[in-house]
């Protein structure tokens, strides 16, 4: 199985690219999905070596405070992850059904 941070994108990481979008913060995110701000900007920062071109940018503090948000590419790959992630769902959804109704 491969380090969490070596593969360029998977569920946790389209999670945090999804709440990063919504807060504007890798910080509020980090909160948000109950991980340590430390471990969201490691998971950024492999994100962003791993692709062309990054993500997410941040601006620094300072009187109005920093900030998060995705590039254009990062909002396509989320875009197209998501797309996968729901196409993954549809095509499963049958074998899913059938296999809950063998649980207890």
């Amino acid at each position: 199985d491969l380090p969490p941070d070596s593969v360029a994108i998977r569920p946790g990481k389209a999670e945090l690219l999804r709440h990063i979008a919504a807060t504007g913060s890798i910080r509020s995110a980090a909160t948000e999905l109950g991980m340590s701000y430390n471990r969201a900007w490691q998971l950024v920062t492999a994100m962003n070596t791993l692709f062309h071109s990054p993500l997410v940018t941040v601006s620094r503090g300072g009187g109005t405070g920093g900030g998060a948000a995705l590039t254009a590419l990062g909002e396509e790959v989320l875009t197209r992850y998501t797309r996968m992630e729901e196409a993954c769902r549809t095509a499963t959804r049958a074998d899913w059904s059938a296999l809950t109704r063998l649980l207890r």
